[in-house]
């Protein structure tokens, strides 16, 4: 290829070509004048020898007035970072017909999930189980519109899907079904196989849409992650001490040799939102504040965040203390209030939810993280009994569990607050490694079909509404993975 006429496609081919794999920061500043010098800069007799094998490193530049290349750029790895999904706000009028389109697309998307099982590729409508004679064996997909407990003990669902209405009976005395009907709410969306009567199905199959079994996926080389959430900087409870042990860790400052070696290892840091205590989320909330002003609480919390070596690739997604509108999806914290964690170089803002693929190569797919603050997990230990009585809040495990069966972030609308939109974003449809959540002040790491579960823990103590809950916060704990082993630990500060 001709040095007069290069394109930035070749340039990128001639290094991969190499082993070399560059970030857009470096390619910025690669010119056909001076990509050979570079890479005879870069070289050594081993890549002289190997230039064909795939050796891909990702490369970053720290500099932000672009000056000239150097060896020591190229050689920099750096966290590969890509945004698979982030709301973007999409202010105007929203209408009742808008929720009808939300929820048909909902319906028709969580029933491809439930038809592309084998055993219910012969799912009826409910319109077609009403010609049906008596007592056949139907099976078909829905939405429970309402649930209650008979005089005789038995549940009952009153459903529908886009043909109709239709009533199914559980049985109490089938415990497994009727065990498992007890955690089903209102509006998720499920199959039935069952008996067919006069405008009534009796059940003898419950179905939810559910994940399949993952592959585990490992990293080639040793790198780290780790989980934070709800640092609530401007709380008069916020662990000024605790986090600013945290920030020397990061910075190699603290720690004996083996944890001084493993922060030099991470690349990467979530962050599931409330990174601010907000102003004015909860009554008389300005007499637990010693930051009363946002912008200063967010600018505080910059403060700390800056010391992060700039080689780690923060991720950020907004809670309901974030300076952002509350309804889910919810945008990234303004940039209007948070202008100056938008300053820092290596922080990456997005929606909550939202999906981010970490650390991929021409020769590894990488790793896909859903990261949720969790606004809907008070719901649901509020109102199932399997959660509610085997540890609530601390077991957000639990919670996870639940929502990952149903494919869904907030399968009952009145769990939180919610926006319609042209596609449902709290579905669960690309399937992630990693499930990261906070909201509820608990550390935890579970895994569920190999898909691991990470609850962020917290930076503030017990809080006066905190306490008049019955919460009991474990705050100062940092979830950490391995991405070659997958193997997690929980550092305590």
């Amino acid at each position: 290829m001709s040095e007069e006429t290069i394109t930035k496609k070749e340039i990128v081919n001639f290094f991969l070509d190499r082993g070399i794999f560059l970030s857009p920061e470096i390619l910025e500043k690669i010119t056909h004048e001076n990509y050979l010098e570079i890479y005879d800069s870069y070289k050594t007799p081993a890549t002289e020898t190997k230039e064909k094998e795939t050796q891909k490193t990702n490369t970053h530049s720290t500099t932000q007035n672009n000056p000239p290349i150097s060896k020591s750029d190229i050689q920099e790895t750096h966290p590969n970072v890509n945004i698979l999904f982030s709301y973007e706000e999409d202010p105007k009028k929203r209408k009742f017909e808008d929720f009808v389109s939300l929820f048909v697309w909902r319906y028709n998307q969580i029933s491809a999930y439930l038809r592309s099982r084998p055993n219910l590729g012969d799912s009826l409508s409910i319109k077609r189980i009403k010609e049906k004679r008596a007592r056949e064996q139907v099976s078909f997909i829905v939405s429970v519109t309402n649930k209650y407990t008979t005089k005789a003990g038995h549940i009952m669902f009153e459903t529908e899907d886009l043909t109709g209405t239709l009533n199914v009976l559980i049985n109490k005395n089938r415990k497994d079904l009727f065990d498992l009907a007890t955690g089903i709410l209102e509006d998720e969306i499920i199959a039935i196989k069952g008996s067919n009567a006069e405008n009534i199905v009796f059940a003898n199959e419950i179905f939810l849409p559910d994940l399949p079994i993952q592959q585990v996926k490992k990293a080639k080389d040793e790198s780290y992650a780790l989980f934070l959430s709800d640092i609530h900087v401007g709380s008069k409870y916020f662990l000024e001490e605790q986090f600013s042990k945290f920030i020397k860790w990061i910075k190699g400052e603290s720690g004996n040799k083996e944890q001084k070696e493993t922060a030099k290892k991470v690349k990467y840091i979530f962050i599931a939102g409330d990174l601010v205590d907000g102003v004015g989320i909860y009554p008389n909330q300005v007499d637990e504040l010693n930051i009363t002003d946002i912008k200063e609480q967010y600018q505080k919390c910059a403060e700390y965040l800056s010391q992060i070596p700039t080689h780690i690739k923060i991720i950020i997604c907004s809670g309901n203390h974030d300076a952002a509108r509350i309804a889910e999806p919810q945008p990234p914290p303004y940039k209007e209030f948070a202008e100056s964690l938008y300053e820092l170089p290596n922080l990456t803002m997005v929606s909550n939810p939202s999906l981010i693929n970490i650390h991929s190569s021409p020769d590894f797919e990488g790793f896909n993280i859903l990261l949720y603050h969790g606004y809907s997990f008070d719901y649901f230990i509020a109102n199932i009994d399997n959660i509610r009585l085997n540890g609530g809040y601390d077991r957000v495990d639990l919670v996870m569990k639940h929502l990952l069966q149903r494919r869904h972030l907030a399968p009952t609308y009145s769990s939180t607050p919610y926006l319609p939109t042209e596609q449902d974003h709290l579905i669960i449809d690309k399937i992630p490694d990693f499930f990261i959540t906070g909201h509820v002040h608990k550390c935890a790491i579970s895994s569920y079909k190999n898909v691991t579960l990470i609850s962020g823990s917290c930076w503030q103590s017990t809080t006066s509404f905190q306490e008049k809950m019955g919460h009991k916060p474990e705050p100062a704990r940092v979830p950490i993975v391995n991405l070659k082993t997958r193997k997690m630990k929980i550092l305590r500060f």
